[in-house]
């Protein structure tokens, strides 16, 4: 008996997407992850425009991850320009980045994903039984946003980080204040483990998976880096930023209005757990004990686990940026004004790693310094053909029979990726 369970529309994710599962009794015939957002042009609004208006306007594509797009875009410009900044912006930007981070998890784990596992249908529902959880997560949010405004500018869509440096630096007020809010943080980063820590535990199934995250270098972050690490059952591969359609490798589908990445013919997963998996030799101690506390052991192919990757990287990402505005206080800042580039004709290609993952700007400039072309591939983008094949997983080892319990488990795997469907979608139907 053929049997077609839909979730219309995923709530609790950014954008509009749903889910559609057909069997043939238990057998699964078809998963989707339906896409159905309505194109965003960017590449096209930004054709023709001058380098220094493109960050600003990309940024716009996103307002949970606006300071990845405009510095993935400023990395991407300076790439095409061969323009070298200096040690104090490369500080900054990971700042910048690193209060993105915290932002996006604190609002993830607390306000989308905890329900899930409680079993409350929203937030809001659950802040009216356990209120202080939804409070310590709103808490968070705001610290990842102070971070982003006093670096930035505006915590939303910063105006400070521009090509060749920033336009200007925080003041030491500003930071001394950060600095305050940062040994907050450093505790409610502690006590939003322990509820990570204390949530159900529920099985989502396990696939065999591919992982992808920029190599950051020495250091656990997500600026720096021009190397893409691939990790299979066949070991590590590294794709140059330049090369990363060969990782990529787009093509559409019938059902999504998302296109679908795959690595040699097979989805991959980009994002915490990948972050975590390739580069977690990098995280320190503190960051060990999180991981045994949560049960967190890698490789694994359980979606599920994305979220507890996230709560590592939350707390340790506050406890690392209280280290760097500390030595930023210790050192000074310089008055340095953002370098100007050499205009020339030329392609550059800039990589960073958002909350949800990989997001490369890639830009071919004319002489007169306007793009000629432009090429945006979000982490959502790249996880599609992946998170549809973790659905699967969940199909086979749930109760068909149970269909309400069979959409939760659907759903809890899409939530954990922290999609942003609005900003996959960069394709046109004619």
């Amino acid at each position: 008996m053929s049997t077609r369970i839909v979730v219309d529309h995923l709530a609790r994710v950014e954008g509009h997407g749903g889910i559609t599962v057909e069997l043939d009794g238990r057998q699964v015939q078809a998963v989707r992850f339906d896409v159905f957002e309505g194109a965003r042009l960017i590449e096209g609004l930004i054709g023709g425009r001058h380098w220094t208006e493109v960050a600003q306007i990309v940024s716009r594509i996103c307002s949970i991850c606006s300071s990845s797009h405009a510095l993935t875009s400023i990395k991407a410009t300076e790439a095409a320009f061969g323009l070298m900044v200096s040690p104090q912006t490369l500080r900054l930007r990971d700042l910048l980045n690193r209060g993105e981070n915290i932002e996006s998890h604190a609002l993830h784990l607390f306000l989308l994903a905890a329900p899930d596992y409680l079993e409350y249908p929203s937030a809001i529902h659950l802040a009216a039984d356990n209120p202080d959880a939804v409070k310590l997560g709103l808490r968070l949010k705001r610290l990842g946003n102070s971070i982003q405004e006093v670096i930035g500018g505006r915590c939303i869509h910063p105006v400070n980080c521009v090509v060749g440096g920033f336009a200007s630096m925080p003041t030491t007020d500003r930071l001394l204040q950060l600095r305050q809010d940062l040994l907050q943080g450093v505790a409610d980063a502690q006590a939003a483990v322990a509820i990570v820590a204390g949530l159900p535990p529920v099985s989502c199934g396990r696939v065999d998976t591919i992982f992808a995250a920029l190599d950051p270098g020495a250091t656990y972050g997500y600026y720096d880096g021009d190397q893409i690490v691939v990790r299979s059952a066949r070991g590590d591969t590294r794709v140059a930023a330049a090369d990363y359609r060969s990782l990529t490798a787009e093509s559409t589908v019938a059902h999504s209005h998302a296109k679908h990445s795959s690595w040699q013919g097979s989805p991959f997963m980009t994002g915490a757990l990948a972050r975590v998996t390739i580069h977690g030799h990098l995280l320190d101690e503190g960051s060990a004990r999180v991981r045994a506390r949560l049960g967190l052991g890698v490789p694994t192919g359980d979606p599920l686990q994305n979220n507890l990757a996230q709560a590592v990287e939350l707390e340790y990402d506050i406890r690392y940026t209280l280290a760097l505005v500390e030595q930023l206080l210790q050192d000074g800042l310089r008055p340095e004004p953002p370098l100007r580039p050499q205009v020339r004709a030329g392609h550059g290609t800039g990589v960073t790693e958002p909350p949800r993952g990989l997001l490369v700007h890639s830009y071919t400039y004319d002489a007169q310094g306007f793009i000629r072309e432009a090429d945006i591939i979000t982490p959502t983008a790249m996880n599609a053909a992946m998170l549809e094949r973790h659905m699967r997983g969940a199909v086979a080892v749930s109760d068909p029979e149970n269909e309400p319990e069979l959409k939760r488990r659907l759903e809890m795997v899409a939530r954990a990726y922290d999609p942003c469907i609005s900003c996959s979608v960069h394709l046109v139907r004619l």
